[in-house]
Formats: structure tokens, C-alpha cells, sequence
């Protein structure tokens, strides 16, 4: 370490700690040093390269040596543990802490229905102080180190953290990674003419510069924001906004802009954040002629941010959000020189998509040739699974994949929109078109998870036949993520079967934008009703805390186990392998409202002959005719039986 850059400085910072306190340092940074002066010299001239790390080195030790006793703790306790978050035992559960429970000090209230429901990691949406007004529903942040006043302090958040860390639950909270608000002080700064800050944004003089990138930029809210660059007046010039024209994207070639934000991470790793959400981390870097998302240099930035976080807070661990192409999607956990050095976590946007995509189409052929082609993510990494979450869907379908399987992807993303929004005949789904592009076509999808399997519609309708089976149909796809491996989140309200906000444009600033619609507030009156059997909010709650239960219950589940979609006996069934070395685990899930066969002669060559179905307790039953059949929008966990 003697040899690393400013070390007589950082000895200096470290004075006051044990001998044995210094040596965890030492270590840390022998381990990860490399990963981090990498990751920079990828990006940044040496000179800066240089100048860079010294910063960073005092920084790390900083913050080493002012990390909380428990804190530190569980650092160590991580280190000896660091496939910790690939248990199968980790379940999520995201939702807005306002909406959810009013405050901090609320949420910390509601850890017992939390506990009940058998949560172990809770994501809290855009925690940290936004700009007034529209701000993107709190993705503008105006200030990373206070929390939203309605929230509460970031003293509160440290108790909450803490509250939850005693009960097994880890905190996830949002770093905005690709903007800041305009009225955050860096570009307050920069509007006042501080040039250094000015140097934090992507600033032009005049249009031929945001002209050249608009020829390959698309707009991701074509209705509300087109355009990727807005004037401003007091800059004298054109200022970058991907998102909204009150969203400044900063600049992450310059080394200062890097440098703030590994203070921020370890300021929100201060107050006890287990994971971070590492927000529109795909479109970090901009490269002229690119569509400015997934590039090169958004990796080495990642992997040099996450050997600081590892120095000072091992801890902590990243998520990124990349809703990107599939053929991206994998980068995100690491691939070639990356692998395994980047984020710990990643959205599997896929296996959202295609779960509905599956359940509309009444078949799985496309869905499980596209999710075999993804290739493997390393060892050390996990997926987060979902079915929904506070963003629209948007049908990340690939026409190749979509040719592969005989359809044409235009029209298949065409019906999927259709489908869910209640146009194609027979749905009952009750979604909002999201966005929709004239030019591509392209029409994204708004609603609630209850919304989508049409229950809404069933109970609205006082059908009880059709609201079972609209339940079933969201059991079966929450069986198809709980089971798939990494860590499954469940999306506020969906245990309870939570409709849509019938009343979501009433509040201000909402009526523009109806993913609001999906994003209502926890009504604890709906979610008491659990209790009382019969009621849909018991039958869901019940039937989701038992998978939960079984999967936590089960060894098979562990992150490290890839899943394996093997080809299909049946369209209608998805078939999931997962090889542990305890035996096999196969997942069958029946995306049609009609029994479909498995043949049981595939059962021997997976050691499943002699099988147990995990989620009934029931050994396999081979009917006559020499298959297992499921049951409509059924779905089985089968393991070797115990002898």
C-alpha cells in the first residue's frame, strides 16, 4: 500500500485506528485497487487517472475510518459472506415510502406486515429531496444528501435503516446516476457562471453540436419531452436533458463529476444503504454517431465505483437499472474484463416482458426461445426479478427472436399492447397506453399487475369465477419469478391484488403522465381485509406468502443455480431447470387457461422420476396416459424426493 498514491496522507486520516483497523484497510485496498485504477484509466487520461485516485484513497479512508461500529460489523460479516444477496432467502418488496406508509418513521411501522409477508429486502423509491413541482416522479433530485422533507431527516432514515437491518431486511435506496435537477446546486452554480460547474454539464453554444447527436438520439418521452437538449438563459446555451428539460444530464468525462458522486455513495452507505439503485445507468456516457446508451465507458466507471464502495463499505452492494435490449441487458452484471466487477444486481427486464408477452399469447414458444439466448451472467451476481414496478412496460421484444419463432416482432409487441390495454377481443386487462410513438409504433403499457390478469375487471364485474381465475393467473406468474433465482421484488399492493388508482390524474401533477395510475397509495383498510378469508386480498396475500415461504424453505433457490429454460413438450408450458448439486429443480408453469400435459418420461433424465411438488407437498401424480398434467394457469416446483 506504501506505494499507492498519497498513502503518507491517508496513514495520516488512519492514525486513530487499531493496528488490526489499519490492516482491514490495507487489505481492502490491495484487493480491490486494481479493479478501481482500471475502471478509471479506461476513461480518463493518466495525469487525471492519477490525480483521481489520490482524492479517492482519502476519501475511502475517510469514510473507513467514520463507518458506525454495527455498520463496520456488517461489513466484515459481508466479506465472509459475499454471495449474501443470492440466498434464497432474499425476497423484495418496492414501493414509494409515501405512499406506502405516509413518512420514514411510518415505513418503520409497517416492518411487522413487512415481516409477514416474509420480506428481507425493501426498496424504497426516490427517497433523497427533488426539485418542487414535477420531478419525474422524484428522479430530478435537487440535493443527494437530505431526504424529501414530507419523509422525514436523514437521521430518520439512519433509524429506519437500522430498524430494518434488526429484522433481516436490507434497504435499497436510488442514486441518480445520468441527472441532477436544474435547481440542484451544481447547476445552479453553473447558470450563476462558475465555470468549473459549468464543466459538470453538457453545455453548446448553439445547435450544431446537439443536432449532430440528435441524429442518432432517441427521445424517451416523445410526448412530453422531445428532444434531448433545452435552452437556457442564464447558460447562454443548449444544456443536454435525456428525460425532461428540468433533468441535467451531468458529465461523466469530467473526473470532478466522478469524484462527487463516490462521496455521495458513501454518504448514503453513512446512513446504513444496503443496496443502490443506480438509476439511468445506461445512458451515462455519450459517444457522437451512438444512441448514447450502453457504452464502453459505462462499465469502467461502474466497476471503478463499486472498488471504492468495496474500500470503504463492502457492505453496500449496486443494482443497476439498464432496461435495455436483451443482448445489452448481460454487460450490466459483467462480461469479458468486466466480469463479475460491476454492478452485483440487474433488472431481468426480459423475464418481465415475456412473462406477459407468455400469459397474452397463451404460449411460450417465443418467450422461452428469447430467454435461453441470453447468454450466463457470473457466478458472483443476481438477477432481480419482478413483474412489475413503478415505470410503464415497454415490449423489449427483438424482432430477431420474434423471427427465430415465426412471428414478426412489429406486430407481436402490437398485440401485447393491444392485449393489455382491453383492445384485443377477449381481454380483460385494464392497462393505459404509455407514450405512444407515432413514428415507430411503438406503445408502451401502464397498470397495476392486478390490473393486467384482468382483475380488476372481474371484480368490478362481481364474477367470482373469473376473479379466481385472475388470481390464479397472478400466482402463476409470481411462481414463475419467485423460482426463476436471484432476488424476486414484489411490487407494493400486488399482494393484496391492489387495483388500479381509479383516481390517479386528481392529483396535481399526475395527469400528464398515467403511470400514476399503477403507483396508488397503500389502502391499510384493503390490506387489514387480508385477514378474512374469502376476501381477495387474503387469498392473494395467503397464496403469495406461501411461494415466499416454500422458496425460502427450499435450498434449490440460491442465485449461483443459473435457470435453464429447457425446449418445450407443450406450447403452453414454460419448462425451468435449475441443476443444484442437491438434485434437480424443475419449475412447470402453464400459461393457458386450459390443462396442458408434461410428459413424464422427461421427469428420468432429471433424476425427477421419484419427485415431490414443493409448492402443494404433493408427490408427482403421471396419469394414465403417461403425462403430468397442470392445471390451468397452474404452476410446480419439482424436486427429488427425500428418502
Amino acid at each position: 500500500m506504501r506505494d499507492l498514491p498519497n498513502f503518507l496522507a491517508v496513514a495520516d486520516v488512519l492514525g486513530d485506528l487499531t493496528p488490526e483497523q489499519r490492516d482491514m484497510f490495507e487489505l481492502r485496498v490491495e484487493q480491490w485497487w486494481p479493479d478501481l485504477h482500471e475502471g478509471l484509466a479506461a476513461v480518463y487520461p493518466p495525469r487525471e487517472v492519477e490525480d483521481l485516485e489520490a482524492r479517492l484513497l482519502f476519501l475511502a479512508a475517510t469514510a473507513f475510518r467514520d463507518r458506525e461500529p454495527e455498520l463496520a460489523r456488517l461489513d466484515t460479516k459481508r466479506l465472509l459472506d459475499p454471495g449474501w444477496f443470492q440466498s434464497g432467502k432474499m425476497v423484495g418488496y418496492a414501493c414509494y415510502a409515501d405512499r406506502f406508509a405516509g413518512t420514514l418513521e411510518g415505513v418503520e411501522q409497517q416492518i411487522a406486515y413487512l415481516k409477514e409477508l416474509g420480506i428481507t429486502y425493501l426498496h424504497l423509491m426516490p427517497i433523497l429531496k427533488p426539485r418542487a413541482g414535477d420531478s419525474d416522479g422524484g428522479y430530478a433530485v435537487a440535493d443527494y444528501r437530505q431526504v424529501r422533507a414530507d419523509l422525514g431527516t436523514t437521521e430518520d432514515l439512519r433509524r429506519l435503516s437500522a430498524a430494518l437491518r434488526a429484522e433481516g431486511i436490507s434497504l435499497v435506496a436510488d442514486l441518480v446516476l445520468n441527472h441532477v435537477a436544474k435547481e440542484h446546486a451544481w447547476a445552479e452554480a453553473a447558470r450563476a457562471g462558475d465555470e468549473k460547474y459549468r464543466d459538470y454539464f453538457y453545455v453548446f453554444p448553439d445547435r450544431y453540436m446537439p443536432d449532430a447527436f440528435e441524429r442518432t438520439l432517441p427521445e424517451v418521452f416523445p410526448d412530453f419531452a422531445p428532444g434531448n437538449f433545452t435552452w437556457d438563459d442564464d447558460l447562454s446555451g443548449w444544456v443536454w436533458t435525456t428525460f425532461n428539460s428540468f433533468q441535467w444530464d451531468v458529465n461523466w468525462a469530467n473526473p470532478d463529476v466522478f469524484y462527487e458522486y463516490a462521496d455521495i455513495i458513501l454518504f448514503l452507505g453513512s446512513l446504513g444503504v444496503e443496496v443502490l439503485r443506480l438509476d439511468a445507468i445506461a445512458f451515462t456516457w455519450k459517444t457522437m454517431g451512438t444512441n448514447c446508451q450502453n457504452q464502453p465507458q459505462v462499465h469502467a466507471l461502474t466497476q471503478a465505483l463499486r472498488a471504492v464502495a468495496r474500500i470503504a463499505a463492502p457492505a453496500m452492494i449496486f443494482k443497476a437499472e439498464a432496461i435495455v435490449a436483451p443482448a445489452d441487458l448481460v454487460q450490466y452484471l459483467g462480461q469479458g474484463k468486466h466480469y463479475g466487477k460491476v454492478s452485483d444486481l440487474a433488472y431481468h427486464n426480459s423475464l418481465m416482458v415475456h412473462a406477459w408477452s407468455m400469459l397474452a399469447a397463451k404460449d411460450v414458444t417465443l418467450g422461452a426461445h428469447a430467454l435461453r439466448g441470453l447468454p450466463p451472467v457470473p457466478a458472483s451476481t443476481a438477477w432481480i426479478t419482478y413483474l412489475r414496478c413503478h415505470d410503464d412496460i415497454g415490449w423489449a421484444i427483438d424482432d430477431g427472436d420474434a423471427a427465430a419463432v415465426g412471428l414478426n416482432g412489429y406486430q407481436h409487441r402490437a398485440f401485447c399492447s393491444d392485449y393489455f390495454t382491453g383492445q384485443f377481443p377477449g381481454s380483460t386487462a385494464r392497462g393505459h397506453v404509455f407514450q405512444y410513438n407515432p413514428a415507430t409504433g411503438d406503445r408502451r403499457v401502464s397498470g397495476g399487475a392486478a390490473a393486467l390478469v384482468g382483475l380488476d375487471a372481474a371484480v368490478e364485474a362481481g364474477d367470482r369465477v373469473a376473479t379466481q381465475q385472475a388470481i390464479d393467473r397472478l400466482l402463476l406468474l409470481y411462481a414463475l419469478i419467485l423460482g426463476w433465482g436471484g432476488i424476486p421484488v414484489i411490487w407494493m399492493g400486488d399482494e393484496i391484488g391492489l387495483p388500479n388508482d381509479a383516481m390517479w390524474a386528481q392529483e396535481p401533477g399526475h395527469a400528464d403522465d398515467n403511470r400514476w395510475v399503477h403507483r396508488p397509495r397503500m389502502p391499510w383498510g384493503r390490506a387489514e381485509a387480508r385477514r378474512y378469508p374469502g376476501t381477495v386480498s387474503a387469498r392473494m396475500f395467503s397464496g403469495l406468502a406461501h411461494i415466499i415461504d416454500v422458496r425460502k424453505s427450499s435450498p434449490y433457490l440460491d442465485a449461483w443455480v443459473p435457470a435453464e429454460v429447457l425446449d418445450e413438450s407443450d406450447p403452453g408450458v414454460l419448462p425451468v431447470l435449475r441443476r443444484h448439486p442437491l438434485g434437480s429443480f424443475l419449475g412447470l408453469y402453464n400459461m393457458t387457461p386450459q390443462w396442458r400435459p408434461w410428459p413424464s418420461w422427461r421427469l428420468g433424465g432429471l433424476g425427477l422420476w421419484d419427485s415431490v411438488d414443493l409448492l402443494s407437498g404433493r408427490p408427482i401424480n403421471v396419469a394414465d396416459d403417461g403425462n403430468v398434467w397442470l392445471a390451468p394457469h397452474a404452476s410446480v416446483w419439482l424436486v427429488p424426493r427425500e428418502r
